[in-house]
């Protein structure tokens, strides 16, 4: 009588299983996915709600996130609170978080100035962000700049063809880019700020009013 083989159970289901923010933000802390992490102060990973229905993605901490081991608390996090209130936008109930979660910087004197990371280096750190949207399951991503926006729809997309769109995105969510805070900080006057916030504030009352329909129904 031939030896009946014990069943073999697939690890699959165990592996697609998404993990909770707590145990990724445990994990992410002792990253060394890429060099980065030998000169960042330390990992700074995503904050917000666990079942948040809008994710923000940014490309980078800065200076000041990179000390406090918080996103966007900086000048540019700063402006993304005043749009979000200026949009409608409660930002206690959306999650905000980086396709890098260590700050890349060069020495300008006694300043740390932001230093854009490259492929290897968003691609060292594309599992933390895709276990977050896994973890959360947004109904929006928001992408805020191209360094996030290509981490997300691909190395061929461009915001400045695509801004303001809804495209599919990962899980089904909606995905959105839009240009990163940091770019309006650095517009060159006053008058050229205000008309680049304002393009800013339009771009996430899209994300507002389509939140708004999906409660509604």
């Amino acid at each position: 009588m031939p030896m009946r083989r014990k069943p073999v159970q697939s690890e699959l289901p165990l592996l697609m299983k998404p993990r909770s923010l707590e145990a990724l933000a445990h994990d992410a802390k002792d990253c060394r996915n890429c060099d980065l992490w030998k000169t960042g102060t330390q990992t700074v990973f995503g904050e917000g709600g666990a079942h948040a229905r809008v994710v923000f993605v940014g490309e980078q901490p800065g200076d000041k996130e990179d000390l406090e081991g918080r996103p966007f608390v900086g000048p540019a996090g700063n402006l993304l609170n005043t749009a979000l209130e200026q949009a409608g936008i409660n930002r206690n109930e959306v999650y905000v978080t980086n396709a890098v979660k260590h700050f890349k910087w060069e020495p300008r004197g006694k300043r740390r100035l932001h230093k854009k990371p490259n492929a290897a280096e968003v691609a060292a750190c594309r599992s933390w962000m895709d276990g977050e949207i896994a973890a959360i399951q947004p109904e929006i991503i928001v992408c805020l700049g191209a360094t996030a926006a290509q981490a997300m729809l691909g190395r061929s997309f461009r915001v400045t063809k695509q801004r303001g769109e809804f495209l599919p995105g990962p899980n089904g969510a909606s995905v959105l880019a839009t240009v990163h805070p940091s770019s309006i900080l650095r517009a060159p006057d006053e008058d050229a700020r205000h008309e680049e916030m304002r393009l800013f504030v339009d771009d996430l009352r899209k994300v507002a009013a389509r939140m708004n329909v999906k409660r509604a129904a």
